[in-house]
């Protein structure tokens, strides 16, 4: 082992050692609230197009800059996976409205795929008119069975013909390809969604697509390509915002917003300022780096400076984050009726300096680590812990850093590792319970509806309210025992009591033990259907031919 690596370790279990002398727990975790939320307080369930449909060249589709990352190969992938089938969400449309009506969802947050209506990604080019019949039919169906269509643009399959003639996000054409495409959207679809989301969690998109390079289009411009392309994004969604004020709110009246996706950051250490100050620009690097200049007019004033202090000491003439003029400003501040909020999982912040002379990047300008407790309950994901007092800490955050917006829900769950086929995950029922009280929230939405194409790490991860069963090409759907908890979640509104709670939840177990014999059951009923749809027919035709020779054979004997 070499030195540096002791010395990291040493660090790194002091951190822990001072995490738990300065923890004892937090009093949120035991506290819970039994009641119901407002009425017309809306619950849901939601899915992105790349992972779910499917039919990736299917009906005039073009290619996305995911099925170039997935088909590439070299290991981009866990498995080598791709999404060309996904849960074949494109044509079992029916059969997954069924599910959603199951759940008594209020709404389905789901994205259009922005190559399936624009193959080329260019409205001036082509209109996908098969793709513009496939989302109307599917919104139609929802609106037939009151499901409120929540609608997201753009959930990071960009257009690959976009990727390969103008570089994507790294060019500033793609404020104006976005705004044509959203004007489409509009037009085709905004008679009936009143609810619409320009961007699901722009902040991974911008980091792993262009920092780390572990999602499309896998490019490692450290410290550069991460500002660029989010610099790029809030000006597409600004001015996608302009264009449905201007142009299709008073017709349509509808909602405009963004997704914004952040974890919670506390302080390792709650008396010492600089672990708090770390926190703090945790969350000013993930959540203000695209809600503050839409609810501010600019870039969190920490960024500012640690960004600019950093380039300065790197030789560079100016900042590596771009700068918004004071048009632009004015002209983003504002530009959103709703905050979406997606949350997953909490980590402990602590300070750490990171020298400039390390070079760009994304870590070494926040010049903090990130740490989880040991004790917190581990859902199978690496990255993905139970902290349901980081998801009320943040909701409070955001409701007192961007003047109480409204605020939806849009993302909020736990995976489950491949391995464990077991569908008790008891993991979300306890999750649910952390959707409560203080900021102003409208609206639920539980990540996600079926177990999906993870990105990188294919279909190792399930978040589904329904598993899966993706060895077998019919795709069937399972129940896991949540979907019967959230159901009367939805029903009661909320949590009427601790008793009914608690029965909600035993009777949700209950479903286990039939949900896993269906789920044993499935390689015998597979191993059936390829008999009846192989063996049988094969037999029959030998029988046949058999029973033509023997009678030619008979024929010969008498003549």
């Amino acid at each position: 082992m070499k030195p540096v690596q002791v010395v990291t370790l040493w660090w790194v279990l002091l951190l822990v050692s001072r995490l738990g002398a300065a923890r004892k727990g937090s009093p949120e975790e035991a506290s819970f609230y039994y009641g119901t939320f407002p009425l017309g307080f809306s619950w849901g369930v939601g899915s992105s197009a790349f992972q779910t449909e499917g039919a990736w060249d299917q009906d005039g589709k073009g290619p996305s800059i995911w099925d170039a990352f997935t088909h590439s190969g070299k290991g981009k992938v866990l498995g080598d996976e791709t999404a060309d089938v996904a849960c074949d969400g494109y044509y079992k449309v029916q059969e997954d409205i069924i599910l959603l009506r199951e759940l008594r969802v209020s709404h389905y947050r789901f994205s259009l795929s922005w190559p399936r209506l624009l193959p080329t990604g260019v409205r001036a080019d082509k209109v996908n008119k098969r793709g513009i019949k496939f989302y109307s039919d599917f919104i139609d169906a929802l609106l037939k069975s009151n499901i409120t269509p929540i609608v997201t643009l753009h959930h990071w399959d960009l257009p690959q013909l976009l990727q390969v003639k103008y570089g994507g996000w790294q060019n500033g054409s793609m404020v104006n390809y976005f705004g044509d495409y959203a004007d489409l959207c509009f037009e085709a679809f905004g008679d009936r969604v009143k609810h619409w989301i320009t961007f699901s969690d722009p902040r991974t998109m911008a980091e792993k697509g262009f920092e780390t390079g572990h999602h499309a289009p896998g490019l490692q411009l450290h410290g550069t390509g991460l500002y660029r392309a989010a610099h790029h994004i809030i000006k597409a969604h600004a001015q996608a915002w302009h264009s449905y004020n201007s142009t299709w709110r008073a017709k349509q009246r509808g909602l405009v917003g963004i997704s914004l996706n952040c974890d919670w950051g506390e302080p390792v250490d709650i008396s010492s300022p600089k672990d708090i100050e770390a926190a703090e620009r945790y969350l000013q690097f993930c959540l203000g780096w695209f809600a503050n200049p839409i609810y501010a007019g600019d870039y969190p004033q920490v960024m500012k400076e640690r960004i600019g202090k950093k380039s300065v000491e790197q030789g560079l003439d100016m900042s590596r984050l771009p700068v918004f003029s004071l048009q632009e400003k004015s002209y983003i501040k504002g530009t959103s009726d709703f905050l979406g909020l997606g949350h997953f999982t909490t980590r402990y912040i602590t300070e750490r300096n990171y020298p400039s002379r390390q070079g760009p990047s994304y870590q070494n300008d926040r010049d903090l680590v990130e740490l989880v407790d040991p004790n917190w309950p581990d859902l199978g994901s690496k990255w993905l812990y139970s902290v349901p007092w980081g998801f009320r800490r943040l909701l409070h955050f955001a409701q007192t850093q961007y003047g109480n917006p409204p605020i939806y829900v849009t993302e909020n769950g736990a995976s489950q590792k491949l391995h464990c086929t077991q569908l008790c995950d008891e993991w979300r029922i306890q999750y649910l319970k952390a959707i409560k009280d203080g900021a102003n929230i409208k609206g639920y939405t539980s990540w996600s509806l079926l177990d999906k194409f993870e990105w990188e790490k294919g279909y190792s991860d399930r978040y589904g309210f329904y598993y899966v069963e993706f060895n077998n090409r019919n795709k069937p759907r399972y129940p896991k025992a949540s979907v019967q908890y959230y159901e009367k979640i939805i029903t009661a509104n909320g949590f009427p009591n601790p008793r009914e709670v608690e029965s909600w939840y035993l009777k949700a177990l209950e479903t286990c033990s039939i949900n896993n014999q269906m789920l044993a059951a499935e390689p015998l009923l597979s191993h059936m259907q390829m008999v009846t749809e192989i063996v049988v027919p094969t037999v029959c035709t030998l029988c046949v031919l058999i029973s033509a020779v023997l009678l030619m054979l008979l024929l010969r004997s008498q003549s």
